[in-house]
């Protein structure tokens, strides 16, 4: 029985700390199923997400989801930890003894053990044989160590949390709010055959960084934007549907880099749907059916740029969505942030256009908005001199 016990805290003890290793440190994708934090995400959001039905107010209900990231992150170093003084405790029991007599019980080993993972060093429990001793000694080590981890994991964590955010934020202005590829091209027209390469390679560059960020960290997919409106998922969708839209053509607008911005933001699409265990879905219903299509072709026209239309061009764009769109539409599902739409959204202000205390008195009327522009000094004595 006793190394029975000893056999079942040593794999204890080896699961959480190789699951640790894989999350905190092993900077590459872990495609075993079985895993623990595997397991742990898998559950928890899928409560989360339920308990989160009892909200009505779409705003309160993604408040609510909003707290799941950084929460979750809080329960599963818990969990390790729980796990590591489980582990060390079923050690003691089959093997150690402790001081005073009578402190076999497994209760009491349980509290020495979580008072020496913590390196509390309390000593109204202590090892009594040289066993027991170098369980302790081992277990302290791996309590410091396992302190530093999560504290050195932390700062790793919010500063691709934050890099992600940056393009996200800026792509407000560029595409509306909530975000759509329609309102994507036509906000700059005709300029993007000028800015749109340099545009599009950053937004390739903000993919790469999210493919390989998110695969490090797959907790980031649970972090979600500061606005309701804006989500990550939602954001390498709008570059997408863009994309597709370049590629199909537009005249004046090169495919060279759309084609390149495609292909990485169809990777992260792709990959990550992977990561957390999402097969592709295609959207249902249609998010782009013919009559939004003509539409859309429309809108761009009038903003002065010339797409291209006929059999040829739906066949193609109808092909460009079909690789990406189950997948995106997999996150969407799996993560609760709503897919863009490719139509500008009607009377819909951006966020920088709205303060908080229009939002909370209902006020969110799409404006036009200019910054004013200086008055030129009239001639004469209404000019200030010269100094």
């Amino acid at each position: 029985m006793r190394a029975l016990l000893e056999a079942l805290g040593v794999l204890t003890i080896l699961v959480v700390f190789w699951d640790a290793f894989e999350t905190l440190i092993l900077p590459r994708r872990v495609s075993r199923r079985l895993r623990l934090a595997r397991i742990f995400f898998r559950t928890t959001w899928g409560i989360w997400g339920r308990l989160s039905r009892m909200f009505r107010r779409p705003e309160r209900r993604e408040n609510f989801l909003s707290f799941y990231g950084p929460l979750s992150l809080l329960f599963l170093v818990a969990v390790w930890a729980i796990g590591m003084i489980l582990g060390f405790a079923l050690l003691q029991l089959g093997g150690g003894r402790a001081r005073p007599t009578g402190s076999g019980s497994f209760a009491t080993l349980l509290y020495m053990s979580g008072s020496t993972f913590f390196t509390l060093g309390l000593g109204d429990v202590t090892p009594a044989n040289s066993f027991a001793r170098a369980v302790t000694a081992v277990e302290a080590g791996a309590g410091f160590t396992f302190l530093a981890l999560v504290i050195g994991y932390l700062p790793l964590l919010y500063q691709g949390f934050s890099r992600r955010e940056v393009r996200i934020s800026m792509l407000d202005e560029r595409a509306g709010s909530p975000p759509s590829a329609g309102e994507l091209l036509g906000r700059r027209g005709t300029s993007y055959s000028v800015t749109g390469p340099q545009f599009l390679r950053d937004w390739e560059l903000w993919a790469a960084e999210l493919l390989e960020s998110h695969l490090s960290y797959p907790v980031l997919g649970y972090f979600r934007s500061q606005h309701d409106n804006q989500s990550w998922v939602a954001a390498l969708t709008v570059i997408l549907d863009g994309c597709s839209l370049v590629l199909t053509g537009i005249e004046s607008i090169p495919g060279g880099e759309a084609r390149l911005t495609f292909a990485m933001a169809r990777h992260a699409a792709v990959d990550l749907a992977s990561t957390f265990g999402t097969p592709p879905v295609p959207p249902s219903p249609d998010r782009l059916p013919r009559a939004d299509l003509e539409r859309l072709r429309e809108i761009l026209r009038e903003r002065g740029l010339v797409p291209a239309s006929g059999d040829e061009a739906d066949s193609v764009l109808d092909d460009l969505r079909a690789s990406y769109e189950p997948y995106v539409n997999a996150l969407s599902r799996q993560l609760r942030m709503p897919l863009p739409s490719w139509l500008p959204p009607e009377g819909a202000a951006d966020n920088w256009e709205v303060t908080a205390w229009e939002v909370l008195s209902g006020r969110r009327a799409r404006r036009d908005f200019d910054p004013p522009t200086p008055r030129r000094p009239k001639s004469g004595s209404d000019q200030p001199p010269n100094r």
